[in-house]
């Protein structure tokens, strides 16, 4: 008799772990979405409601921000982007606080930071999730759509003038990389 009780713990213990390590690994994996880019409306960092619809007809390079990371020097070159190429592509910011908590600051005080040591004009938004359980909408659309969730800060979405995401870049890609600078300037 004992033997088939520890039998069916173990099996069930073996049956729940397996379950739970399904969902574990399903949150960060990219799922269908549908919908349009241009369906979403968020809050920018001073509180503003954002309608993505404004954005039709209009590249899009989407960044998710930390500014504790060896990356954050790259909101200098988000920033030149922004100024140089502002008729091709519009730069959207989201600080996430996601991988090693190097974006812990409030929304005040990312606005603050970003224009004190950046002097970041282009649209900066509240900070989300953008990977893991509490993923924001938004970054399961573009995740679904491109097949890969961000994987460290600074990874990048570019986003047609249609509203097709064509492209992931990972943090290592710079903003003014010809490899960014050729696509939405075609």
């Amino acid at each position: 008799m004992k033997l088939i009780k520890v039998t069916f713990i173990i099996a069930g213990t073996m049956g729940l772990v397996a379950f739970l390590s399904s969902k574990l690994i399903s949150a960060d994996r990219p799922q269908q979405v549908s919908g349009s880019i241009y369906d979403f409306k968020l809050k920018s960092l001073d509180g503003q409601d954002i309608d993505f619809s404004q954005y039709k007809g209009k590249n899009l390079l989407i960044v998710n921000t930390a500014s504790k990371c060896g990356y954050t020097p790259q909101y200098a070159d988000l920033e030149k982007l922004h100024e140089q190429y502002g008729d091709k592509v519009v730069v959207l910011g989201f600080p996430a606080n996601n991988f090693l908590w190097q974006e812990p600051g409030t929304n005040a005080e990312i606005a603050s930071f970003c224009q004190r040591n950046y002097g970041v004009t282009f649209q900066m938004f509240e900070k989300v999730s953008v990977k893991g359980r509490d993923q924001h909408p938004l970054y399961r659309w573009l995740a679904g759509k491109a097949g890969k969730s961000p994987s460290w800060n600074f990874c990048k979405y570019l986003v047609d003038k249609s509203g097709n995401v064509v492209a992931f870049y990972g943090p290592k890609v710079d903003p003014l990389d010809n490899e960014i600078i050729s696509k939405i300037t075609q």
